[in-house]
């Protein structure tokens, strides 16, 4: 290309100066988007001799500018497209030539044809379309794609979205699982069925007011009929093996989609966990020290299995079954601890150690049904949703502790054995509506949750060999709640403003009941949640935004259950069955360039966060982590985030993020003191997505974070990761085989030190972040259809989850 520029630079003062005019147009594909970047040669219509070279914008159109008169034809062409030709035509002053049309070449394999197309980011009133179908980013793993997405951090596993926790949807539906079963279950959908990522930072009204921002997959769709099937395997070498198996399976006829998949997990788990905690006397002088070291292995098998039943009823009725079950028989984990107390001059005072057996077994089913019709030719659209949860959690945990004195003597040992129980049933019912008002778009609809959730714990002290059921640490909670919700939201298109704006009401009817405790906890409140989104494109390339949203986070049920999950008697978690809802105000203004430079500013404030805090009781020597509400938690950010192509071998993304977070607690054992933390930090991303050959793409991912605030927990030192991945096709694209090595230099583990008052105390996780892992798929049938794979959960289900994992 840059030789025909410069060709056409030497060629430039030979053209004759006679009448001159523009050429302008439009580079586009088959499915009517903008091709950007395409090599646009303009080519004397006799000979086809070269005249001058362009290439198309972001919005695929062209431009030749000062063209002497004459007769001329255009030629566009693109790696992995056809080559389009217009019609000769004359040019005496101005003229548009009709759409250049690039078809894909079908003679080429089906990879190369993915790996150079080009992935693009589109601004809309309310959010961002990260455009990724038959790109080179499509090429490995749903979760891939969330990791490259321009603006997704992913922190400690979890995504993150303007440093707030991100909700993951489906096709428009939630996914409700913890994050490790997250990031399998997107590893398992592959990156070549996905269209595009919506990222919503403030979503509408439409969705329910739970939660922060939500990252959308959309998948993509295939008129083809056929069937194609799957096999897919990896091992992943870290300090333990983990191994996973599956199969897929998808046929299609013109009225019936059928899809279903099954996955086995064989996974065992090494974390190792360093802890420091420092007690003081009344007086503010030090009283003990202490310095543990624990170490869990987990050994886990889960089943997986998805089966989705599409049926077209019509051209305009559809009714989808979908059943997901996650079968978990295991999931044991044995616990080992050391922990070294110490005088105030630092000497050894005594020790004691800790043996722990967790067993858990765990079932998730979910049930969807699905209905939706087209209401006329104006394309307004009908949808009923219903969907039915049961989730059970069976548990069992052992603790044996030692105390020894600093000579080794045996100074006391005590042993308790817990057996928590779990179930939990979900029912919804939702109707929506899709169409338009005059010439403004409008959405309603309606929406009703039901909440069942019992759960039970028998405490047995088992000293000396003879177990006794202790009631005064048994627990039974029962939670009820129903959510009854109805939405509008109207929106319009202008010449250069877009406009949308919403309005969200849920009513809650909730009851939480420790009848051990002998605690009722009842919540019955009417919250109204509004949305609104103003965008003005100032010229072609420049846009600016603004948008405010109010949303709410409810108590997740195991974290108001009052029950206690122990790493030894003196070091535990346990449950508030008095937790608040959260209610967050959230306000943005954003600039972009051309789709591929964007600054934002934004503020948000959550009153009522919930969050974990540990706290160290001085007098008895505990140190317990405690489900409770902040006062408040505030942020005030700048992000800069620059994405595109930089040649037809290299996709580049930066995302910079120079944040201010702080927030309020009290100090539970402190007398109630307010205690006001704040952090100033930098999170930097960086992804370089390199084209080797049309079957070889590496990736290699740099993040960076200075500093991070989780409840009174602050980084101890920065945090540094560094991935690189490899993916070769062999077969046509047949067999696919992916190496990634994660975490390279095995910096992106670091300590946590809480310290303020009379508290000090540092938690040092460190589970397996360095490894490697090689996969393998193989693909038959016909393999180039698209499948209707997805998930399907339901809002409430995510609430069956702690707040944090261990």
């Amino acid at each position: 290309m840059k030789h025909q520029l410069l060709i056409s630079f030497f060629l430039a003062p030979f053209v004759s100066f006679t009448q001159s005019g523009n050429i302008t147009g439009k580079v586009i594909d088959d499915q009517q988007r903008a091709v950007p970047y395409a090599n646009v040669l303009l080519l004397k219509a006799a000979d086809s001799t070269f005249v001058k070279g362009a290439v198309s914008e972001e919005n695929g159109e062209i431009l030749f500018a000062e063209i002497s008169s004459g007769t001329y034809l255009i030629k566009a062409s693109f790696v992995g497209f056809k080559e389009s030709y217009s019609s000769p035509f004359e040019l005496k002053d101005q003229i548009r030539i009709p759409d250049l049309i690039l078809q894909e070449n079908s003679e080429a394999l089906d990879a190369v044809t993915v790996n150079y197309r080009k992935p693009t980011v589109d601004r809309r009133v309310d959010r961002i379309v990260f455009n990724v179908e038959n790109t080179a980013i499509s090429s490995g793993t749903t979760f891939d794609i969330l990791q490259r997405t321009p603006g997704v951090i992913v922190n400690q596993g979890q995504l993150l979205v303007k440093n707030r926790p991100a909700q993951v949807y489906i096709n428009d539906r939630k996914v409700y699982l913890t994050n490790e079963e997250l990031q399998q279950l997107l590893e398992g959908f592959a990156g070549v069925n996905v269209k595009s990522v919506e990222v919503i930072t403030t979503p509408p009204a439409r969705y329910d007011a739970e939660g922060g921002a939500i990252l959308n997959i959309i998948t993509s769709k295939n008129l083809s009929i056929g069937y194609k099937g799957s096999l897919n395997a990896s091992n992943t070498v870290a300090i333990k093996p983990k191994y996973n198996v599956g199969t897929s399976q998808y046929y299609k006829t013109d009225w019936l989609n059928a899809f279903a998949s099954y996955n086995f997990n064989s996974r065992f788990d090494v974390k190792t966990d360093e802890g420091f905690v420092q007690f003081y006397n009344p007086n503010g002088s030090e009283k003990a020290t202490w310095e543990d070291l624990f170490q869990r292995e987990t050994r886990t098998i889960s089943h997986s299995l998805n089966t989705i039943l599409d049926f077209t009823l019509s051209e305009t009725e559809m009714l989808s079954f979908t059943a997901n079950i996650l079968h978990t028989p295991k999931a044991n984990s044995d616990i080992s601890g050391r922990t070294e107390t110490y005088n105030p001059q630092g000497q050894l005072d005594s020790l004691y150690t800790t043996q722990s057996r967790l067993e858990n077994q765990r079932d998730n089913l979910l049930f969807n049904l699905n209905y939706e019709k087209q209401l006329g030719e104006n394309g307004a659209t009908l949808s009923a949703n219903a969907n039915y949860i049961d989730y059970t959690d069976n548990q069992m945990q052992s603790v044996a502790t030692r105390y020894v004195s600093a000579q080794g003597n045996l100074l006391n040992a005590n042993a308790f054995n817990t057996i928590p129980t779990q179930k939990s049933q979900i029912y919804t019912g939702q109707l929506d509506y899709s169409g338009n008002l005059g010439k403004w778009s409008f959405e309603a609809g309606a929406k009703y949750s039901g909440i069942n959730s019992e759960s039970r714990q028998e405490f047995f002290n088992t000293a000396g060999n003879v177990s006794d059921a202790d009631a005064i640490l048994n627990d039974n909670f029962d939670y009820t709640e129903g959510i009854y919700a109805s939405y509008f939201s109207f929106a319009k298109d202008w010449e250069k403003w877009s406009f949308k704006t919403g309005l969200r009401g849920e009513y809650t009817d909730a009851n939480g009941n420790s009848r051990t405790l002998g605690v009722v906890n009842t919540q019955e409140y009417l919250e109204l949640f509004p949305t609104a989104y103003l965008m003005y494109a100032a010229a072609d390339n420049h846009s600016f935004a603004l948008d405010y949203s109010r949303r709410i986070d409810r108590p997740r049920f195991q974290s108001l259950n009052p029950y206690r999950y122990f790493l030894n008697e003196n070091n535990f978690q346990e449950g508030n069955p008095n937790i608040q809802p959260a209610i967050a105000n959230k306000v943005k203004l954003s600039y972009s360039f051309k789709n591929k430079l964007s600054f934002e500013l934004y503020w948000d404030r959550i009153d009522n966060a919930m969050s974990r805090l540990p706290f160290q009781d001085n007098e008895n020597l505990t140190l317990r982590s405690v489900n409770t509400n902040l006062n408040y938690e505030q942020q005030y950010s700048l992000d800069v985030i620059y994405s595109e192509f930089v040649n037809n071998w290299m996709w580049m993304s930066v995302y910079a993020s120079f944040f201010n977070l702080e927030n309020e607690f009290v100090a539970l054992e402190d007398n109630n003191s307010l205690v006001q933390k704040e952090i100033n930090g930098l999170y930097i991303e960086t992804l370089n997505y390199l084209i080797i050959n049309p079957t070889l793409n590496v990736a290699i991912s740099n993040n960076f974070t200075s500093n991070f605030l989780v409840g009174s927990y602050e980084y101890d030192r920065p945090q540094y990761r560094l991935n690189v991945d490899i993916q070769k096709r062999f077969l046509d694209g047949r067999l696919i085989v992916n190496l990634s090595s994660e975490d390279i230099f095995n910096t992106n583990n670091i300590p946590l030190t809480s310290h303020y008052l009379n508290q000090n105390n540092t938690f040092f996780a460190m589970p397996e972040s360095q490894k490697i892992r090689v996969g393998v798929r193989y693909n038959f049938g016909n393999f180039k259809l698209s499948d209707n794979s997805r998930n399907t959960s339901v809002e409430e289900e995510t609430r069956l989850k702690e707040l944090g994992t261990n």
